[in-house]
């Protein structure tokens, strides 16, 4: 039998589903009533949805519209639930609890590699160093998830690799812990028809499909015919009304590329309801460093999708440059940590130094391993939120964590020595802090200057 929760759900879906433009409003008292005032209430939150439903030409009043219409009704259900309900209002309090009682940081996701194979070499990937031969068991990552559920932690996000060689284990685990969601960072070579009727049934895993920018520039880096399987997936996604986002890294080659409008509209032609935009990390002894954004091209970036977030029907992030909204860097397991398919726990998904093995401690207990109680002991990194990064912009701190903690490479194929790492983002950070000091200074003012002086 149905819980009463269930019922309940079930009954506000309906109503929203008459008539979501007029209804959704009237949710919104309902959710204002129960939640009341105080800590834990997402009181900031409630009042920007508020405000949204009151602009029926808002992008985000667009976009909440068009979610809502061109997804499967139950798959939306599942999604709420899991997504708003379980992590962010029931796991976050579970969460905040658990950093008072055990005095560490408790993640509110956490990223996961089922396997280091994949079925494409891209030039520059990172992944591609493991090798092939690594991999999670379905019970080790079952373990992980319970663990984490414990802790309040209802989010997992697969890497790799390409999560999807292991595309039956996934769905299982969907399946088995249906009260979570799940997304997936993924090449999407190796979805089809099959793999979409798999996401109708448990409902509860969203791609977040890999793009560089046009044909040329997409199979340019990760070999030919790959955008024409990309594009393929997507429409198969699409429509099966299933949702799915887009991840693009932005290099000094690509960046005129994925920041255009032209491709932001072709994104939202494409169904996708969000993209997720990280800045090239040096990492790995083979790394190009030359890849990295200059100053002024991540000046332009930070302007540039701020500006499509007020105006685009897509839900954008920019990880290295919304370091304000979420109180500088969020790894170390203050908002999410990694975990290799060689069950390495490392603070980051970019910064491969680990003092812990999942095989052999607990989650809890990695959680409090000195490298990640360094990490909650020192953060944020820099008072200036456009340098959050202890790697990228104070390559100092992250020298000095893993030299007190002892920490070790975790690259099977070429461990690489943070020192080395870090003669590569010293010139970087160098050169960005002139730049991030003069935004941050005009972070809060109102005028239309754009930060220029």
């Amino acid at each position: 039998m149905k819980d009463i929760k269930q019922l309940g759900l079930e009954k506000i879906y309906d109503y929203i589903e008459n008539d979501p433009e007029k209804n959704l409003k009237t949710i919104m008292k309902w959710v204002d009533n129960f939640a009341g005032t105080g800590e834990d209430t997402f009181e900031v939150q409630r009042k920007y949805i508020r405000d949204i439903l009151d602009d029926p030409n808002s992008n985000w009043y667009k976009l909440i519209m068009r979610v809502i219409k061109d997804t499967d009704r139950e798959v939306v259900k599942t999604v709420f639930t899991n997504f708003f309900l379980n992590a962010a209002l029931i796991g976050w309090k579970k969460q905040e609890e658990n950093r008072q009682k055990y005095n560490c940081n408790i993640p509110w996701r956490i990223l996961l590699d089922p396997t280091s194979a994949c079925n494409l070499h891209c030039v520059g990937c990172w992944a591609a160093e493991y090798g092939n031969k690594l991999n999670l068991s379905f019970d080790e990552i079952d373990d992980i998830i319970t663990q984490g559920k414990e802790l309040g932690v209802y989010m997992y996000i697969y890497t790799g690799g390409e999560p999807m060689v292991r595309k039956n284990d996934l769905i299982s685990l969907c399946n088995k812990h249906s009260d979570c969601i799940f997304l997936c960072f993924t090449n999407a070579t190796l979805i089809d028809r099959a793999f979409a009727e798999d996401m109708l049934r448990v409902k509860n895993f969203i791609p977040a499909i890999s793009v560089e920018g046009d044909e040329l520039s997409h199979d340019g880096r990760r070999g030919d015919g790959s955008f024409h399987a990309v594009t393929r997936a997507m429409d198969i996604l699409k429509k099966n009304r299933l949702p799915f986002g887009i991840s693009c890294c932005y290099t000094s080659a690509n960046m005129d590329m994925i920041t255009s409008e032209e491709f932001y509209d072709q994104m939202i032609n494409w169904g996708a309801s969000f993209v997720w935009n990280f800045h090239y990390m040096p990492v790995g002894n083979d790394a190009v460093p030359e890849l990295m954004p200059t100053p002024e091209q991540r000046e332009y970036i930070y302007h540039k999708i701020r500006e499509y977030r007020n105006t685009k029907d897509i839900f954008s992030i920019d990880f290295q440059n919304d370091a304000e909204y979420v109180g500088g860097c969020i790894a170390g397991g203050k908002r999410y940590l990694h975990i290799n398919a060689n069950g390495d726990v490392d603070p980051c998904v970019f910064i491969h130094y680990s003092d812990s093995n999942i095989r052999e401690k607990t989650l809890l207990d990695c959680l409090r391993s000195p490298l990640f109680m360094a990490y909650h002991d020192n953060m944020p990194f820099n008072e200036n939120m456009l340098k959050p990064c202890p790697m990228l912009e104070n390559p100092e701190k992250i020298v000095k964590m893993v030299q007190d903690t002892g920490a070790k490479s975790t690259d099977m194929q070429s461990p690489e020595s943070v020192e080395h790492l870090t003669e590569k983002t010293i010139p970087y950070a160098a050169n960005w802090n002139r730049t991030a000091d003069k935004l941050w200074g005009c972070a809060g003012c109102t005028k239309d200057c754009r930060g220029k002086k």
